[in-house]
């Protein structure tokens, strides 16, 4: 607990010290959110409060380093510093993206390379495709929600928050020591971040946070239970930007536009389309997640039975959100268009 503690308090003073930082930096850097016809904001925002975020965590990464696997420790830095450098790259020149999915693939190669994987079969190659794709949708995934003034941080702080609990309880406690780095990076971003935001995270930080959450669900342990069981656990804590992403992925699919191109057409997009203001949909989105987190530390010490109860219960409540949110009233004033460009805040 004192490490947490320690742990806590230290990033979270630097991400609030470093995010003003730069914040003044950003126009000087051309890392400016430039407002159009396609975007929400009126006025100029900086976009790089990432890279306050990314030095936050990193500091404190490299000071509980000594205790981790070296290896492991060593692949999650490289590949998280690898993954929020080229975040860096698209928001100030832009990057492709088959460009940024080969970075995302080398990144989880990496961390498969020191052993960090999903273990859930007796066959590596399956282990290796699931690993791989679990990582790249949940770093694209919280990237995708990076749509609203303070949506993805508040995701992902919710989510490190239920990551560091459950460590907690597991004796993972470096593993929760990486989360409570998270947490307060997010919180003390989201100081700023909060609408109306006066910075954005950008590609380097969504992308970054992305990654992170998801190895630290790839490391969680519970020796407790079986893995056939909490193997839903980490899917259930970031169980919203897996949601969104298949929404808007299939919407699209559906309305044969590409997935990887910008739109209006997510979860939070959708809500407000239909009534809400942009802060009551954050705020509805962080419910469902504090939900969602709840549900997953049950899991955690469930039956078999229980266990798969809780999940077929999620699911179909998924499949009937995704109905419902596909209705004609959710699409009517959707449009094409977001903040930024598709690699940016809002694939």
């Amino acid at each position: 607990m004192t490490t947490y503690l320690l742990v806590f308090a230290g990033v979270l003073v630097l991400a609030v010290g470093l995010t003003p930082v730069a914040r003044r930096l950003a126009p000087h850097l051309g890392l400016m959110d430039q407002p159009s016809a396609r975007k929400v904001h009126l006025n100029p925002v900086p976009r790089v409060g990432g890279v306050a975020i990314f030095l936050a965590v990193i500091v404190a990464a490299v000071a509980l380093g000594r205790e981790y696997n070296f290896a492991q420790f060593g692949s999650i830095v490289v590949g998280a510093a690898g993954i929020s450098f080229m975040g860096l790259i698209d928001d100030r020149w832009g990057l492709g993206f088959v460009v940024k999915m080969i970075g995302q693939v080398l990144a989880a190669l990496l961390l498969y390379a020191t052993g960090i994987y999903v273990g859930l079969t007796p066959y590596e190659w399956l282990n290796l495709l699931i690993s791989v794709f679990w990582l790249g949708y949940i770093t694209n995934g919280i990237n995708f929600l990076d749509n609203m003034d303070g949506l993805a941080g508040g995701v992902s702080a919710i989510a490190a928050a239920y990551f560091a609990l459950m460590c907690a309880f597991s004796g993972q406690y470096l593993v929760g020591a990486l989360s409570v780095a998270v947490l307060a990076a997010c919180l003390g971003f989201l100081i700023y971040n909060l609408n109306p935001a006066s910075i954005f995270m950008g590609d380097s930080g969504a992308l970054f946070l992305g990654f992170v959450l998801a190895a630290i669900g790839i490391k969680l342990r519970f020796p407790d239970n079986v893995q056939f069981v909490t193997w839903m656990v980490p899917v259930l804590v970031m169980g919203m930007p897996i949601f969104d992403t298949t929404m808007v992925i299939l919407s699209r699919l559906r309305r044969r536009i590409p997935p990887w191109t910008a739109g209006k057409d997510h979860v939070s997009h959708r809500l407000v389309a239909v009534g809400m203001s942009p802060r009551e949909a954050v705020l509805t989105i962080y419910a469902v997640c504090f939900v969602l987190g709840i549900l997953a530390v049950f899991v955690t010490q469930a039956s078999i039975l229980e266990g798969y109860a809780v999940g077929g219960a999620v699911f179909l409540a998924a499949l009937y959100g995704l109905w419902r949110l596909e209705r004609p009233e959710f699409l009517a004033h959707l449009s094409t268009g977001d903040r930024g460009a598709a690699s940016a805040r809002h694939a």
